[in-house]
């Protein structure tokens, strides 16, 4: 099997703005994190697959795609996954085991890439995931041997 990332959506490929109401996909402004189209871009290329695994709440996954639509992502992502299509909310293990049952594959084969360190990183890793811990706001890298960190998208394609 290709390689396969599972992304985060609110401030790890999409800017998440504090004060934007409502779903994401209807916001009057919606803007891509810097570096997410050329990383997305670059992976594509490289024949790796990739996914958006979410939190949001109140979005559909047509609803993420339309937003993903806005800033020109979705050609690169194959699906979506929140909780109206898993069942659950993001920030438990059963939520990734889910996502790797539905795509049918074994966890080791994915990656997820987040900017929370307790629901994308950690609850992966208790899954059985690879993980990357995208610490865009200046938070001091960590070393762990269990998962990598990273301050810029383009180090995921490097």
């Amino acid at each position: 099997m290709k390689k396969a990332y599972l992304f985060d959506w609110g401030d790890t490929l999409m800017v998440d703005f504090p004060n934007a109401q409502g779903k994401m996909c209807a916001w009057e402004t919606v803007q891509a994190v810097d570096g997410a189209l050329e990383m997305l871009a670059s992976l594509s290329q490289k024949g790796h697959l990739l996914y958006v695994a979410t939190g949001a709440d109140d979005s559909s996954a047509q609803d993420i795609e339309l937003a993903f639509e806005r800033v020109g992502l979705s050609q690169f992502i194959s699906g979506y996954f929140c909780k109206s299509n898993i069942g659950l909310s993001k920030g438990s293990s059963e939520f990734y085991q889910r996502i790797t049952n539905k795509l049918g594959v074994e966890p080791s084969q994915l990656t997820m890439v987040g900017d929370s360190l307790e629901k994308d990183v950690i609850s992966a890793i208790e899954a059985g995931l690879n993980a990357v811990w995208f610490s865009s706001r200046g938070l001091e890298k960590e070393s762990h041997s269990n998962f990598r960190t990273i301050s810029q998208l383009h180090e995921l394609s490097i």
